[in-house]
Order: structure tokens, then C-alpha cells, then sequence
């Protein structure tokens, strides 16, 4: 089913949600409550004004801003963010080729008890899962993790009574406290069946000012469901490549397109935390700020601007694109690549997931075809970003 929507429908609807959560979800405060677990965190003098959450069903108390560590190769900004009070960070066994992990572990070593630390696996079997998850406690030093994904999954099929034997064996084993799946895509059929399972704590999906309007909807159900959700890609893409010296992409970076998309996010009271990518600290800085400004009509201009400006490139992730490639090309997934990296800046990351995908599909040029079969709702220029892809990453 088609989710296109016009830029009156975005306006009206994409960017309209409650203002404010309830207080069982939500509270401003200047300081942490004190939760069972992660421990008390202390507010330094004259930091910023956290607000804090409840993640669903689990009772972990956390920072509505977290922090996704997969492009973050500066230790220190992770243990800074830790030391001014930030309390959930996101990784996963295959960021940086294992590298991340070994990072983050290494940054929040002082603070682990604090603070409520994920990670993810991309094993296909049980085996594999539980074996990645050995070598992510060892390389995060840490002897459990708060909460333990199964990595990006688009379909209901990929989460398989395998996988899922994992999950709950690492939790009996005090691996693991909670157990989540981690999806990009698919979220319409995908999160209401997340939902109704009893073996799934957390939700970690895609989220952000340009999806379609149901992905507010089945995060809500998720969130009556007592799962906890947690928020990525919340920037949209970050900023283009290539448009540097734009007048209108200058403007919108002057103007705080990306901090007015964190805000969009921040604002939906059904979500536990969100993680942003932060890579330095002024990132970290910019993005602690957003906690205590309100969403406003100025930023509702901004992200309407922007929205017209990412359009061509930014995938949204809905779905609707599956099966139509006649070469059969996984088109939601090289288009994040390239997201990764001209979005992102994070070429090597990009170039590697794609050559992780069929050998069949990374030899598949779309010069070769006669014309593009595939039809975004959304403007998406699919042929040009498919053709931009093979010319990064293929060679």
C-alpha cells in the first residue's frame, strides 16, 4: 500500500505529534531519578537539563538522548558524554569491524555501572549469535549487557525460533538483561508482531521527520505494548555530499536542519531514547542542547525545507521499493550505503556493506538495464543513487 504523502499531508501530519509525554513516560529533571539499575548519574554544575524516560516494560530509567556510537572512532567524546550524564550507548559486533566495541568499552570502563549499554549481532544461527556475543563481552570488558539485538532486521521471517533461542538463552546465562531486534525497514508488518512477542523487550528501528505517517502509529502500539523503543537514523541521512557551498544546504546547516530533526524526534512521548551518531564534540554539544529547547513553528519551517532538499537521495526505508528491481538489486539497502557515505562521511562503512552483499548483486550495474523499474512514492531519484553506488563502491 502506498504511504505517499504531499508536502501539506508532511506538514500536517508528518510533523504534528503530541506535545508532551505522560508523566509515567517522561519527567524533565535536573537530576537522575535513582533506578535500581543503571546506578545514579550526577548533573555537573551549570550542564545540561536531562530528560529522563522509562524504556518500556524493562524499568531501565534513560536519558531521552543517547548516544549510537557507530561512526564514533574518538574515545573521549563517548566517555565525556558518559561523565556529563548521558546514560544509554549503542553498538554492535560488526561497527568498525569489532573496533567499536573495543572502543566503547574501553571509554565507559569507569562508568559501565551507570550506565545501560547495547550491542548487536548479526549471527544467522544460534551458534553464531551466542558466539558473537562472547566476543562482544570480551571486547566491551564488560561481563553483560543491558540489552543484546538481533541486527537489522526488515522481516518477520528474519527473525527466526533460532534467533530468538538466543536471545532468551543469553538472558538466563546473565548475558544479557533484555532482549531486542534491531530493523531499518519493514516496520508496517514488522513492529505490530514485535509487539504481541513475549520473548522481545526493546525495539530499536529507524525513525525520523520524513517516514511515513504510520510509523507513529505502530511505535505507539509498540509502546502500549510495554516493549521499549528506541529511536535511530533520526537525523534523516545528515548532510549531503557533494553540496557544500549550496546556498540553501549552507543555510540549512546555519539554521540547525539536523538539530530541529532531533528535536521532531525527542518529542514523541511513546519513545524510550534515540541514539544520534555523534563523531566530535561539538556534535555532542549541539545535540545535549535539544533536550530542554521545545520544538518549535521555526523548526517546522526548517525540516519542511529540508525535506525538499534530502527528497532526490534520502531513502525512508518504507518498503515499498521490494521486488521491483528486475535484476533483483536489494534497493533499501545500497541506498543506505550511500547514506553512509554521503550522509554520514563514513565511506569505508558504506563500501564495506556493500560488498557484503551477493556477489551477483555487486557485480549488477544499472547502466545495463533499459530504464529504472523501480518507482519511489517519495521522489527518491532510485536509478541515479543505484548508479551512484556501483560507481563508489563496486570498483
Amino acid at each position: 500500500m502506498s504511504q505517499k504523502s504531499s508536502r501539506r499531508s508532511f506538514l500536517a501530519a508528518g510533523l504534528v505529534l503530541p506535545a508532551a509525554a505522560s508523566a509515567s513516560r517522561s519527567t524533565q529533571q535536573s537530576a537522575p531519578a535513582a533506578p535500581p539499575r543503571p546506578g545514579q548519574t550526577s548533573k555537573p554544575s551549570g550542564g545540561p537539563a536531562f530528560q529522563y524516560r522509562t524504556l518500556g516494560k524493562t524499568g531501565l530509567r534513560v536519558t531521552s538522548l543517547g548516544f549510537g556510537c557507530m561512526i564514533t572512532s574518538d574515545g573521549s567524546v563517548v566517555e565525556r558524554a558518559a561523565d556529563l550524564g548521558i546514560t544509554y550507548f549503542d553498538t554492535a559486533r560488526s561497527y568498525m569491524g569489532g573496533n567499536n566495541e573495543r572502543m566503547v568499552g574501553a571509554a565507559l570502563k569507569r562508568k559501565r555501572k551507570d550506565v545501560v549499554l547495547s550491542t548487536k549481532t548479526e549471527g544467522n544461527s544460534k551458534q553464531e549469535a551466542l558466539a558473537q556475543l562472547d566476543k562482544s563481552l570480551q571486547e566491551l570488558a564488560t561481563d553483560y549487557v543491558d540489552i543484546w539485538y538481533l541486527h537489522g532486521k526488515t522481516t518477520i521471517g528474519a527473525v527466526t525460533d533460532d534467533l530468538v533461542e538466543a536471545l532468551q538463552a543469553a538472558k538466563k546465562a546473565g548475558k544479557t538483561r533484555f532482549a531486542g531486534v534491531s530493523t531499518h525497514g519493514g516496520q508496517q508488518d514488522l513492529m505490530p508482531w514485535l509487539a504481541k512477542n513475549p520473548n522481545i523487550d526493546v525495539i530499536l528501528t529507524s525513525y525520523n521527520f520524513t517516514m511515513p505517517p504510520f510509523m507513529d502509529s505502530v511505535i505507539a502500539e509498540a509502546g502500549k505494548a510495554g516493549k521499549g523503543i528506541v529511536a535511530m537514523k533520526v537525523m534523516a541521512g545528515g548532510t549531503r555530499r557533494g553540496r557544500a557551498g549550496d546556498p540553501g544546504i549552507e543555510k540549512l546547516r546555519r539554521e540547525g536542519a539536523l538539530t530541529s530533526a532531533l528535536k521532531w524526534v525527542l518529542r514523541n512521548p511513546s519513545l524510550g531514547t534515540t541514539v544520534p551518531s555523534m563523531t566530535d564534540m561539538d556534535q555532542l554539544d549541539a545535540n545535549l542542547m535539544q533536550m530542554s529547547i521545545p520544538f518549535g513553528a521555526a523548526d517546522e519551517k526548517i525540516l519542511a525545507v529540508h525535506l525538499r532538499e534530502i527528497t532526490p537521495f534520502y531513502c525512508r526505508m518504507c518498503g515499498e521499493c521490494a521486488g521491483q528491481c528486475r535484476q533483483g538489486l536489494p534497493v533499501e539497502d545500497v541506498l543506505r550505503f550511500v547514506t553512509y557515505a554521503d550522509g554520514y562521511g563514513q565511506f569505508s562503512l558504506g563500501r564495506e556493506r556493500y560488498l557484503q552483499l551477493h556477489p551477483s548483486h555487486v557485480s549488477a550495474r544499472c547502466e545495463n538495464c533499459p530504464g529504472c523499474t523501480v518507482q519511489c512514492p517519495y521522489g527518491v531519484q532510485v536509478a541515479a543513487q543505484m548508479a551512484r553506488a556501483q560507481a563508489l563502491f563496486a570498483c
